[in-house]
Order: structure tokens, then sequence, then C-alpha cells
């Protein structure tokens, strides 16, 4: 039998429905795989006799003929997304051993169709991260490595331990969170696919929130495909949460290996950035020149307030991190540290159970919302992101379905490599997957070459709001022409 961590989610998919091999047999390979791969720290809980349990009770619906879109199919969950009766503690010491008695609307669909839980993934702190090495259970580890090199490089952040556990062969997809790139960039560090949906597509309830107007959930898997499956199950309306948006969900499967041909496809000429790595401006006319051949329409077009969005993204998601962070004080859940009076106890609690980059972020949050200042900096970031929001529909205006640009600007990095005394370095990570946040476009990464030192690079398309459809379809020529990404087994 091949190894079942190697087959596509689709490959998984047909083989248990043909009988090749039962839900249970697949899982085993997994926690197999799992307990293996511990040096990358992917998992911050196993959960296996809860996999075992769904395993078996999916393979008793399969042998019954009733097959749920992903009957059988192992995933893993991102920290961040609340399980029942499982901890979940987004990667912070603040929440120590919470345990939930609600299961959020993203993984209650998955468990829906069918899917089985192996765990929950390792993630930056309350997802405030371009690394992973925030997270209060250390850094998740890159299964890529340099070439003739053995340091340890990061997976991306927040969503670090999804992407690497996916890449490694760990689960056949996972669950991430998308605030400024954090689906998109880990999936480009780790050769793989990841998709953040449209604002509103999936529900944000049961989701450990970050920054509201700029969370998103998405899957990561290794292919576009696979991709596509996962969000057909992920995406629909929830009452529950009054930004999910009531319209049907397509079958995304069906918009892979849609002919490209006529279509649009832009090239922002401001994401041409100063200094930018001459492999990654190759990468993009590479990228261009395969959706040029697969009979798309290349044309240039203008953002022209991309520039700003960093600097107004880093106003807008701390300060909306400090008003969701404020309800982490101690009394109801979570960790408490002692004090002389209940104030004494906040501050204690706060001061212990955060780490320095929440802090920060938490800090500059409080900041920029304080009387005096609100109107300098906060109200000032939303008129900018208006206008971030306004150049994208100028562009889809003039007749383009979806925009091509870098991923990242540069490969995978190494652990320690940039959590110097300077946050601004890591902050320029997300460059060139902010701007979708701010106008709550759908953006999917997908893995496109590698680097000198044989690491991937990912290109990123960015398309009209709830359009992943074309995203799919272009994706996969992408995909077609670059081949899939593997790293050599070292762990």
């Amino acid at each position: 039998m091949t190894d079942l961590t190697t087959l596509t989610l689709a490959q998984a998919r047909d083989g248990l429905a043909d009988k090749s091999f039962t839900s249970l047999e697949l899982t085993e390979a997994h926690l197999a795989a799992m307990a293996q791969a511990r040096a990358l720290n992917t998992y911050v809980l196993e959960t296996p006799d809860e996999a075992r349990a769904m395993a078996r009770a999916a393979d008793e619906k399969i042998a019954k003929g009733e097959v749920g879109p992903l009957a059988g199919i192992p995933l893993g969950v991102k920290d961040l997304f609340a399980t029942r009766g499982v901890r979940t503690t987004a990667c912070s010491k603040i929440l120590d051993d919470f345990t939930p008695t609600y299961e959020s609307t993203v993984t209650t669909q998955l468990w829906r169709d069918g899917a089985v839980m192996l765990g929950k993934l390792n993630n930056d702190e309350f997802a405030m991260g371009s690394s992973n090495e925030t997270s209060c259970f250390g850094p998740a580890v890159n299964p890529w490595r340099r070439e003739g090199s053995d340091a340890k490089l990061v997976p991306g952040g927040s969503s670090g331990g999804s992407a690497a556990a996916v890449a490694a062969g760990l689960c056949l997809g996972a669950t991430g969170t998308d605030t400024g790139g954090s689906i998109r960039q880990p999936a480009a560090f780790a050769g793989i696919v990841g998709i953040k949906p449209t604002y509103g597509r999936c529900s944000r309830w049961g989701i450990v929130a970050f920054a509201s107007s700029l969370d998103q959930a998405g899957p990561f898997a290794r292919t576009v495909r696979d991709s596509a499956i996962l969000l057909r199950s992920m995406a629909g309306h929830d009452p529950k949460d009054t930004t999910s948006v009531d319209r049907d969900v397509p079958d995304y499967e069906a918009a892979v290996g849609r002919s490209v041909k006529g279509l649009r496809i832009g090239i922002p000429k401001e994401y041409r950035l100063d200094g930018m790595p001459q492999e990654i401006e190759k990468l993009w006319t590479q990228g261009a020149d395969w959706l040029k051949a697969a009979g798309a329409e290349l044309v240039e077009v203008s953002l022209p307030h991309t520039r700003y969005a960093l600097p107004a993204y880093y106003i807008v998601a701390p300060a909306e991190a400090s008003s969701n962070l404020a309800r982490y004080d101690g009394v109801r859940y979570g960790a408490r540290a002692p004090g002389g009076n209940i104030v004494e106890m906040y501050e204690n609690t706060r001061a212990a159970g955060f780490g320095a980059e929440v802090k920060r972020r938490v800090m500059i949050g409080t900041y920029v919302l304080s009387a005096g200042y609100y109107d300098a900096y906060y109200l000032r970031a939303q008129k900018v992101r208006t206008l971030i929001k306004k150049d994208f529909e100028d562009c889809f205006a003039q007749g383009v379905h979806a925009i091509l640009t870098p991923a990242t600007p540069s490969a995978a990095f190494a652990i320690g490599e940039k959590a110097g005394a300077d946050p601004v370095e890591m902050y320029l990570n997300d460059i060139f997957t902010v701007t979708v946040n701010m106008a709550g476009l759908p953006g999917i990464a997908v893995p496109a070459g590698s680097d000198a030192q044989g690491l991937p690079l990912g290109l990123q398309l960015i398309g009209r709001p709830f359009d992943e459809e074309t995203l799919f379809s272009v994706g996969e020529v992408i995909e077609q022409a670059a081949g899939r990404f593997a790293p050599p087994r070292w762990w």
C-alpha cells in the first residue's frame, strides 16, 4: 500500500470511496507520522482517541453508503478554533487549560461532513505574528531546510503549525485564519496552497478573535483542488455571526480545471518594491508567462494606495486587538494571577499571561484609540482603508478578473533571525498580503518555484469579492505549470 500520508485529500477521498483502505487505517498512518515528527512542534495537542472514534464512525457511514464530502478525512485544527471538550488556548498562557463547551461553526461543518480531528495546531499567540515564534508552546518548525544547512526555519505565521503539518504529511488539510496574511504567507513558506476567502464567506463564530473586521478562516492543503474541497465545507452563512454573508456556497471543486482563456489578469505596478529580490521578480514574471500561455490576458493595473496599507493595517489591527483582548482578565476563565485587589489581579494576570508581541500590539491599539489620538490615527487609518478598497474596485471595474502578485518578499527565514529588537522588520513580511484583508477580498497563495537555496516560493492571486472560483481555476494553471513541492524528509 502507498504511504497514505503522501496522498492528496482528493486521492484519499477516492480511495476511501472505493474501499482501498479505511478511514481508521488512514488516521492511524497520520497518527504514526505525527509521533515521528514531534521535532517539528506542529501540534500543541494531539487527540488520538477522538481521531480513532471519528474514523470508526466514518467507516461505518461509508459502509452504509452515507458518504459526506469529507468522510473519513483526517484534518488538523488551528488552536484558535474552539473545539468542544478539547483544550483551546490560542497558544497563549492566559488561556491556560481553557476547554470550550461549544464548537466553532467552521469545525462543526467539517465534522458534519465526516472529517476526522487529529489535534490542535500551533500558531502565533492570538494569531499575532508572521513566524509562529510568539506561541507559548515554542515555535513550529518548517519541514523545509536550506540546501546544505540544518538551520531550523520558520513556517510563517500566524498559522505556522497548520502549514508545516500539511507540508510534512501530518494531516491531509488544516484550518487556518488570516488577518493580514496568516494563511497565505505560511502556505508560501511551506510550499503548499492556502486561501483566505472573502470576508464573511466563513463564519468567525467560535474562533478566538484578533481583529474582527479583518479575521477570516480558510483552509490549507497540498493542492488547489484539495483547498477547494475544504473551503466548500468550511464556508456558508451562520446566523450566529453578524458579519457572515447569506449567499449560496458554490461547488468550488468544479472550478478547478476550468479554462482561463480570455480572463484579464492584473499586474499591479505598485507591488514592484525597491530592493525586491531578483528571484521574486523572476518568479512573478514566470507566473505571468504561464497564465498568458494558458490564454489569459495580462494587463498592468495601478493600486495607488498600496504603500499606505501596511501602516494603516498596523493601526487598525492592534486597535481591534486591544478591544478584543480586554476580556482576558482572569475573572471568568483561563489563568489568574493573585493580586491585593481586583485591579492588581487584572494587571498581574495580563502581565503574566500575555507574551511580548501581544502586549506590544495591545499597547499600540490602546494608544491609537485613546482620547486625542483617535482621529489622528485610527480614523485616518480607516479612511486609508476605504481608499485601498476603492483601488481594487476601480481595477475590477475595468474588467480585471484577478490580480497576480508575489505572496512573500522572500523565502522562509531561520528561527530567531528576525525576532530581534526591531519588530518592523517582521511586520514587512506582510507587505503583499495585508491589502487583501483591508479590502475584504479573497486571496490564494500557490507554490510556484524555489529560491537559490531550494526553498519554496509562492505567488498570490487576489480575486473579486465572493469570486473564489476564479482563484481556484487560475491557481490551478500555476500549479500545473510549476508542479507540486514536497520537503525532503529529515525529521
